[in-house]
C-alpha cells in the first residue's frame, strides 16, 4: 500500500535508531528493518552473542531496507548499545514498582517529537526479547518507557510493536520545526554512565548507599535525572563533584589514619 501524498508532513526522525535486545529469530530484525525504513528509521543495533543469520535478516527485510542489515551494530550488552543515544524510549507491557511510569506510544512521541526535531540528538527505541520483554535492568539506561494498549490479549510480536512505535514517532515529528543542532547538547547514554557510577561510588562512600538498597536508590535516581535531561556539560559537572568529594573523604580518611599512626608510635 503506498502513503497518500496529500499527508505529508514536513519533519522526518533522520537521527533515530531501533534497538533490539536479544531478538530470538533473525526474520523478526530483518522485519523490524524494513517497517523501520519506511518511517525513516536511520540506523539499528542489536544487542546478541553472535551476528544473527544474515540471509533470514534480509530475506524480511528486502532489498530496500538491506542496507540496514548490512550496516547494522552488534554489541554484547545494552549499555553498549544505548551509548551513543542521548533519550531512549523503553518498550515493556509489563508494569512494577521499579519501572518507569506508563504512557502510550502516542504520548510518548508527543514527548519525544521536540527532542527528535534537533538532528543533533540521537533518539533510541529500545525493544525487549519477543518472549520475556526489557529487564528492569535493560530499562534503567532509557529516558522514557512506553507501553501499548491492548485488549484482554496483550500478545504482540516485534515487528507489530517497532511498527506501531515507529508510526506514531512519525505522525509526531510531522508538526515539529526542525532546531539548530547547537541549542543543546544533551548528555548521551556514554557521559550519563560514567555519571551515574560517579554517583553511586559517592554515595556508597557516605553509606547512604550499601549492598542491600544500592539497585533500588540507584534506580530511583536515574529516572529522577532522567526526567532533568541533563545536557553534556551538566553532567561532567556532577562527575567532578563527585570525584572532588571522593577524593576530599579519602583524603581526610588516609590523613586521620597517618595521625593515628604517629600517636601509636
Amino acid at each position: 500500500m503506498q502513503a497518500d501524498p496529500e499527508k505529508k508532513t514536513t519533519s522526518r526522525p533522520g537521527n533515530v535508531g531501533l534497538i533490539l535486545v536479544g531478538p530470538r529469530y533473525p526474520e523478526n530484525i530483518g522485519a523490524a528493518a524494513r517497517i523501520g525504513l519506511n518511517f525513516g528509521i536511520s540506523g539499528l543495533t542489536v544487542v546478541a552473542d553472535r551476528r544473527p543469520d544474515q540471509e533470514r535478516m534480509l530475506k524480511m527485510a528486502t532489498h530496500k531496507a538491506s542496507h540496514l542489515i548490512r550496516e547494522m551494530r552488534l554489541v554484547q550488552t545494552t549499555r553498549e548499545a544505548a551509548e551513543p543515544f542521548h533519550f531512549i524510549v523503553g518498550t515493556t507491557a509489563r508494569q512494577g514498582r521499579l519501572r518507569l511510569r506508563k504512557n502510550t506510544p502516542r504520548l510518548v512521541m508527543e514527548k519525544i517529537s521536540p527532542l527528535a526535531a534537533d538532528p543533533a540528538n540521537r533518539i533510541g527505541l529500545m525493544f525487549g526479547p519477543e518472549n520475556t520483554g526489557l529487564t528492569n535492568e535493560d530499562l534503567d539506561y532509557c529516558q522514557f518507557s512506553s507501553t501499548i494498549p491492548t485488549a484482554d490479549f496483550s500478545s504482540l510480536n516485534l515487528a507489530q510493536a517497532v511498527a506501531i512505535h515507529c508510526y506514531e514517532l512519525y505522525m509526531a515529528t510531522g508538526t515539529v520545526q526542525s532546531k539548530s543542532s547547537a541549542a543543546v547538547e544533551y548528555a548521551n547514554s556514554f557521559d550519563l554512565e560514567g555519571m551515574y557510577g560517579h554517583v553511586a561510588e559517592a554515595l556508597s562512600e557516605v553509606t547512604f548507599l550499601d549492598d542491600t538498597n544500592q539497585t533500588y536508590w540507584m534506580r530511583s535516581i536515574r529516572q529522577f535525572l532522567g526526567r532533568v535531561r541533563l545536557t553534556k556539560k551538566e553532567a561532567s559537572l556532577v562527575r567532578g563533584i563527585c570525584r572532588k568529594f571522593l577524593w576530599h573523604s579519602r583524603n581526610k580518611t588516609a590523613t586521620e589514619q597517618e595521625k593515628g599512626n604517629w600517636s601509636q608510635d
